[in-house]
């Protein structure tokens, strides 16, 4: 008697999504800083992507604008004041949550995993997103491009590392480490650091480059398509 052959195991187990400019758009973050630091805040996102292009950091953009700026002791002074601070529902994209639960009812893992300061984890628990875990560098103690960050979703999901695709905006940060680790990497194209970091060997090894989440879902569930 001849009996069916089980299921090959899909290629895509388990989706990472980072946070920053992958879910939430920065935008306004970064708005309400350049408000704080009496910049205009078309000049401070201008001077964000000229740093940016140079190869420096969102630090560095402070430092440009206030030299031995202290993020910690600013962001104390913000709250003294009562300026938000973080993200909330108005800063989530609005394809990020059909995205989250299609990859969901289609019976994968589905994790969030950012580098955020500790606040980010309750403020990623109150979009209620349909997601399975959410990571947060802060709270695990290891940030992105470290390797540790990244065998730490494929832990927490149970699979191996190339049955994890994670999506992000950042070469450097995202793919690069991702890849390296022997994950499967999705490039999002938007946000400063998607639309300024160019490097075609590594976009060469990701499974998708999107402009948007909006045709994720049904790009995974093609390519675990039997």
């Amino acid at each position: 008697m001849n009996r069916p052959h089980p299921p090959a195991p899909r290629s895509i187990q388990a989706v990472f999504f980072d946070i920053g400019e992958t879910l939430i758009n920065e935008g306004e973050i970064y708005g309400r800083w350049a408000d704080w630091l009496g910049v205009p805040r078309h000049t401070f996102l201008t001077k964000l992507g000229a740093i940016l292009a140079a190869g420096g950091s969102h630090q560095d953009l402070f430092e440009y604008f206030r030299p031995g700026f202290d993020l910690e002791a600013e962001q104390k002074r913000r709250a003294a004041a009562g300026v938000p601070n973080g993200f909330g529902p108005d800063d989530l994209y609005p394809d990020a949550r059909a995205c989250l639960a299609a990859l969901r009812e289609q019976g994968l893992y589905v994790g969030i995993a950012g580098n955020q300061p500790v606040e980010a984890a309750e403020q990623m628990e109150a979009l209620g997103l349909d997601a399975d875990v959410i990571g947060i560098s802060d709270v695990w103690g290891v940030q992105k491009p470290a390797t540790e960050f990244f065998e730490r979703c494929a832990q927490i999901a149970d699979v191996l590392p190339d049955r994890v695709l994670y999506v992000g905006d950042r070469i450097d940060n995202d793919m690069r480490p991702a890849v390296a680790f022997g994950m499967r990497a999705a490039f999002l194209r938007r946000g400063p650091w998607g639309h300024i970091q160019q490097d075609d060997e590594t976009l060469a090894e990701c499974l998708f480059v999107l402009d948007d989440l909006e045709d994720l879902p049904a790009l995974v569930a093609r390519h675990n398509a039997p």
